[in-house]
């Protein structure tokens, strides 16, 4: 195979894949509205399961489970038959995948956990299957083809089921409510944590709190910059109150405009109403505030007193973005 002919078949495969799960909309009928609500009322947890690559696809979907709120454990079907049944409990639902439907696993599990009285929904792509007719609620993944030229390797029909979980996820997150804060309790590491849950308050107590008064000179203005490592100074009135901000941006465009700068002062130099969050926000909308007027410098604020100041470095050296 030449260059040209490795991209056409890559396309060709993305393009199958994608006309394949477009074709899933058809099947979300009552069976899957009606599994968002067993799951929603169950009072115990979702049991995952499935043999071959289906139990990988259920290992996934179980982790996008948890992690939007609804509790779920993967079992793998061959292990259940062999001493992991004891994972189900009572009040469990057991979610089954299978492309076949027909698995001697399979065959063997579902009369078990049925035996126990728990409620047994499918995500299978062979309606006329044995795992199809045995449970209670069929969510269809059906496809016409594996995008495998041969036909065999699971591809369009393992990424039909992952698809079918995900929407069964977001439907279960969206009927729970869950919401961002929600969410970060579940990823408090990492980039993805940070974002929801990093606050103003966690960054600026770090930092030093350069500030000047409006009628200070060039030489105190210089020095409170250089010796504070933010590259801008808050100016206050001689109420303690914020006026404006200095930055070295400022310092280097009165060099420019101005041939005597011995007795400038702050109020001359400064940029009047600058940008302030309170330290309550989240790190994230203060980068977003930075990024959207062009600043590297915020000004941090308490009931709108000045408390400190967050450089865009401070949310970038935490990995937020």
């Amino acid at each position: 195979m030449n260059l040209t002919e490795i991209k056409e078949v890559a396309i060709n495969t993305i393009n199958h894949e994608a006309k394949s799960i477009g074709n899933l909309t058809k099947f979300i009928d009552d069976d899957f509205a009606k599994s968002v609500e067993l799951i929603y009322e169950s009072k115990g947890r979702v049991i995952v399961t499935g043999i071959g690559k289906s139990a990988n696809i259920a290992s996934k979907i179980v982790a996008t489970l948890n992690s939007t709120g609804t509790p779920a454990i993967f079992m793998h079907a061959a292990d259940a038959i062999h001493g992991d049944l004891g994972i189900i409990q009572k009040n469990d639902v057991v979610i089954c995948i299978s492309k076949s439907g027909n698995t001697p696993e399979i065959k063997v599990l579902v009369p078990l956990i049925k035996n126990f009285g728990n409620k047994v929904i499918a995500i299978v792509s062979n309606q006329d299957s044995f795992l199809a007719k045995q449970a209670d609620y069929v969510l269809k993944s059906t496809i016409e083809k594996e995008a495998c030229p041969n036909n065999l390797a699971p591809t369009s029909s393992t990424t039909a089921q992952l698809v079918i979980g995900d929407a069964l996820s977001v439907c279960l997150l969206e009927y729970r409510g869950f919401s961002s804060t929600d969410f970060a309790k579940y990823h408090p590491g990492g980039a993805l944590g940070k974002k929801l849950y990093m606050r103003l308050n966690d960054l600026y107590i770090n930092n030093e709190v350069p500030k000047v008064f409006e009628t200070d000179k060039i030489d105190k203005i210089i020095i409170e910059i250089s010796s504070k490592f933010l590259g801008a100074s808050a100016v206050l009135n001689n109420k303690n109150e914020l006026t404006g901000i200095v930055t070295d941006g400022d310092l280097r465009r009165m060099l420019i405009e101005n041939k005597d700068i011995r007795n400038l002062t702050a109020k001359e130099i400064m940029s009047p109403s600058p940008k302030t969050i309170d330290k309550n926000e989240l790190a994230i909308k203060a980068f977003n505030i930075m990024e959207e007027n062009n600043i590297t410098q915020i000004i941090v604020t308490d009931n709108n007193k000045y408390v400190g100041m967050v450089h865009l470095h401070d949310i970038l050296k935490e990995g937020i973005v």
